[in-house]
């Protein structure tokens, strides 16, 4: 406990430093720059700005609450990393979660590691960071590598090492920037998953993509389901309208049950069956509190 609170005094020493005209450090050879870089710095949450290069634009509400309360608990455990703008103004590069949570909490400072870097170097740190450390959607990961590749000027091979991703991983991600934008939002939503978009994309024709996407949804198929599906259509000369039902088809006693049961437990149900009526129902949950929630609706308490 005494070395926290002294690394924490630390923290608020440093602070002050840096709120000093004196020292407004802009550079790694400015004078006590070298107190600063690489130190956990305790920082006003005012002074921070939201990094407009990170590549999250959702935020799961109950994952926040949870985090919040983690953090009312127990503090802040890992610092967050900031880029100095101009005197004690900052910009994330990353940590949101724990930015927005702290204010959720009402804290007035938050532990940060300091980094001077321009626009382009912020923009490799926060996409790279964020992509091995957040839980982003298969679409924002796919953006986060086009924009390295696009912005950055690197090739898929320098963006494999970057990133510890196999280069087959980034070319199948990229793969999914090339479906139809509905599909990409139901991915980004989690009505779809990334499996069901890497069989749609094997679809060249848009009408063709997007027809067989609305029965994939509307029957709630599984992703061999969908993959079937698509195989079918290419063995069809690329005629949907010869395309037949196969036998892991969903039964239509499920088709027209499904929506009922979604909208009773307000969460996405995945339903995977075949023509015999033998399958399973899959049911997600985010939090302990979504799962407490489900369990009461199940058990009619």
């Amino acid at each position: 406990m005494a070395k926290a609170q002294k690394k924490q005094a630390l923290g608020r020493g440093l602070s002050a430093l840096l709120k000093d005209p004196e020292n407004d450090i802009q550079s790694s050879s400015d004078k006590n720059a070298d107190k600063v870089i690489g130190n956990v710095v305790e920082l006003d949450l005012a002074s921070i700005e939201v990094n407009p290069f990170q590549p999250r634009t959702k935020f799961n509400d109950d994952a926040l609450e949870e985090l919040a309360s983690s953090i009312r608990e127990l503090g802040i455990i890992q610092p967050i990393t900031v880029r100095k703008l101009d005197f004690n103004k900052y910009q994330l590069v990353s940590g949101e979660r724990r930015y927005r949570a702290s204010k959720m909490v009402g804290l007035e400072t938050i532990p940060a590691y300091i980094r001077i870097a321009n626009d382009q170097e912020s923009l490799e740190m926060a996409l790279v960071e964020n992509i091995q450390r957040q839980d982003l959607d298969p679409i924002e990961i796919a953006l986060s590598y086009q924009r390295l590749i696009d912005e950055i000027k690197i090739t898929q091979e320098k963006l494999s090492d970057r990133v510890g991703k196999k280069r087959s991983t980034i070319t199948n991600y990229l793969r999914l920037l090339k479906l139809h934008p509905s599909i990409q939002n139901s991915m980004r939503d989690g009505d779809v998953s990334m499996g069901h978009g890497r069989a749609l994309i094997n679809i060249d024709k848009e009408k063709d993509q997007l027809q067989i996407f609305d029965r994939v949804v509307r029957s709630g198929l599984s992703v061999r389901a969908t993959e079937n599906l698509v195989k079918a259509y290419k063995n069809s000369d690329n005629k949907i309208q010869n395309i037949k039902s196969s036998k892991s088809s969903i039964p239509e006693f499920i088709i027209k049950n499904i929506d009922s049961i979604k909208k009773n437990l307000d969460v996405k149900v995945d339903i995977s069956a075949n023509a015999d009526g033998k399958g399973k129902i899959t049911i997600p949950f985010n939090s302990e509190k979504e799962f407490k929630r489900l369990k009461k609706i199940l058990a009619g308490d």
